[in-house]
């Protein structure tokens, strides 16, 4: 585990050059944002309380503990966020043991960038648990590099996962794009100043400099990747 930001990183002659890719997970690669909102309600039914559909907005892609805090908070239940944690990792872990559907075009591009050889790095609110148990769907191999929410002291939307990926991966920041769905996740994607892909899951993003939104992975392919590094593909 590591809570420290990154220091110089290796660049290459042309500063233009894509170095890698930073991939968000739930919500991004896996169709897994409405598990985790189902395991949430089951959860605090458990408890006496019925959860507010407005509510999911709130808890979509930050870390556990920001949307374990803001449902007690919401709720009134009489529980601890150290107890909740446990009881939503449970829920949700036992929804995986049904499957997890792969987002429209996730495997296609995660073959793509490994038959190209290009650093893949998996960034992730989500504790280390759940990742391992998705890296049996979404193949280990595929990634260099896998960073877990509960691994930092500050996770998204803080800039430091994206930083300390693109560190371990040899990149510079500004020559990685990042594909996120969440306002949490391209907030802290932008702060670590990388590109940004936006994917929205639940919550609407709108376009910027520096960031362009799609409503697909299917839309994106390394050619694609490459433009937005090149500055010829972005919005806003």
């Amino acid at each position: 585990m590591t809570s420290s930001l990154p220091g110089a990183v290796t660049r290459t002659a042309d500063d233009s050059a894509l170095q890698a890719v930073l991939l968000d997970m739930d919500g991004t690669l896996v169709d897994t944002e409405g598990l985790w909102w189902d395991a949430e309600v089951e959860v605090f039914a458990d408890l006496g309380h019925e959860l507010d559909q407005s509510w999911r907005h709130e808890v979509v892609g930050g870390p556990m503990s920001r949307s374990a805090g803001f449902l007690i908070s919401a709720t009134g239940a009489d529980i601890t966020l150290g107890e909740l944690t446990v009881l939503l990792n449970a829920a949700f872990l036992a929804r995986l043991e049904r499957g997890v559907p792969l987002m429209p075009g996730a495997r296609r591009l995660l073959a793509e960038l490994a038959a190209h050889e290009l650093p893949v790095g998996l960034v992730s609110a989500s504790h280390r648990e759940v990742i391992d148990r998705m890296l049996v769907s979404l193949g280990a191999e595929h990634f260099r590099c896998t960073l877990a929410g509960d691994e930092l002291a500050r996770t998204k939307p803080h800039p430091d996962p994206y930083l300390i990926a693109a560190e371990r991966l040899g990149a510079a920041p500004t020559r990685c794009v990042v594909v996120e769905d969440t306002v949490t996740g391209v907030t802290s994607a932008e702060a670590a100043g990388c590109r940004v892909v936006a994917i929205p899951s639940v919550t609407p993003i709108e376009p910027a400099v520096g960031r362009t939104v799609l409503s697909s992975l299917e839309e994106v392919d390394l050619a694609f990747l490459h433009s937005v590094v090149a500055g010829r593909s972005l919005s806003g």
